[in-house]
């Protein structure tokens, strides 16, 4: 699974309002920029108390990247 579709996949099933989750990647270099969007009152279950489970994503993301760095922005 890519980096992207995981992405999806876990903000999907975090949010009330899957419909309107989607994400944006840009290649720059040695370095994937994946941008998160989802609506505005799924916010905070995707960021989570304290940044918890965006923290987890990245983790998951980190894990599934390998050697290629992948940086999550949550928009």
């Amino acid at each position: 699974m890519k980096e992207k579709e995981l992405v999806e996949y876990i903000a999907k099933s975090l949010v009330d309002s899957p419909d309107k989750v989607f994400v944006k990647e840009t290649h720059g270099g040695s370095v994937t920029v994946l941008e998160l969007h989802v609506d505005q009152e799924d916010m905070g279950r995707v960021i989570g108390k304290d940044g918890r489970v965006a923290n987890a994503i990245r983790t998951l993301l980190k894990v599934a990247s390998g050697d290629h760095r992948v940086v999550l922005e949550i928009v």
